[in-house]
């Protein structure tokens, strides 16, 4: 049974940083393409963060260079570094797991398998 745990949100000053780590289990971490998603109120769930089995990365454009997806496959965990970060970056960050057809193909959150719960981000002027 897959299980994704995510930790590490909170509520930072704008110009701060955070680091979103996803513990994840029941699979063989490293097989799967992961990603990080969020949800802001009213909005849509939208992929900020992605990275494949070979460990390329894609990232959104309104977090390009703010944000920094990882992974540690020896202690099974995804991990977003987010500097910088402005009120607008205020949401509910999902982690997501196994992505059949690949970023190239598929990259909203119809494309994933599995879901964590998540973590809150509250970021003040």
């Amino acid at each position: 049974q897959v299980r994704l745990v995510e930790s590490g949100g909170g509520s930072v000053q704008s110009g701060g940083s955070l680091r979103l780590s996803c513990a994840a289990s029941g699979f063989t971490y490293g097989t799967y393409s992961m990603a990080w998603f969020r949800q802001a109120p009213g909005k849509g769930r939208e992929g900020i963060a992605y990275i494949d089995t070979a460990g390329n990365t894609n990232y959104a454009n309104d977090v390009k260079g703010r944000f920094t997806v990882s992974q540690d496959n020896a202690k099974n965990t995804l991990f977003l570094e987010m500097n910088n970060l402005k009120p607008e970056d205020t949401a509910k960050y999902y982690c997501a797991a196994d992505n059949p057809l690949g970023y190239d193909s598929c990259s909203g959150s119809w494309c994933f398998n599995f879901w964590g719960q998540g973590t809150q981000v509250t970021v003040s002027s």
